[in-house]
């Protein structure tokens, strides 16, 4: 009974946002966007919503989510940490840094920690090159990682 009440509320809160989005040029990416800021990831069951209401396949709709990597879905943790691995930041350490958080939370690139406190994503380039290695932390840019910082990051996010 729970489940079939989440998918009436996936529904509801889903065609909420098309109603406002769909008159935008190109409106599946920020209704995408809109379902994940409002559910923290794009349900399943939020496809076929969006798929009917824009007149476009479910396989349409799974493909654009599964293909960008900002879009989840499944929740991510409370705390979102994106390392980069551009090649100003490769060259820099930030593979070292990359394994180094890794050990540390115990989870690798696309992975969420068991206990939900953090997510672990690739991006290709931050824009910080010249504070390679780089990282941004739930929106804030993290630059110059090291041991030392990845050991300060990894004891924030386990607060």
């Amino acid at each position: 009974m729970a489940m079939l009440a989440q998918g009436t509320e996936v529904t509801a809160k889903t065609s909420a946002i098309i109603e406002e989005l769909k008159g935008l040029e190109g409106p599946l990416l920020p209704i995408l966007h809109g379902v994940q800021e409002e559910f923290g990831h794009v349900p399943t069951e939020a496809l076929p919503v969006i798929a009917n209401a824009l007149n476009i396949s479910r396989a349409e709709v799974y493909g654009v989510v599964s293909f960008y990597h900002d879009y989840r879905r499944e929740p991510a943790g409370r705390h979102v940490l994106k390392l980069c691995r551009a090649e100003a930041c490769q060259s820099m350490g930030g593979d070292a840094v990359a394994e180094r958080l890794q050990e540390l939370l115990g989870i690798g690139f696309h992975e969420t920690a068991k206990d939900g406190s953090v997510t672990l994503e690739p991006v290709y380039c931050l824009g910080l090159c010249a504070c390679a290695p780089s990282a941004m932390l739930d929106g804030e840019v993290i630059g110059r990682l090291d041991n030392a910082k990845a050991e300060e990051i990894a004891a924030e996010v386990r607060a």
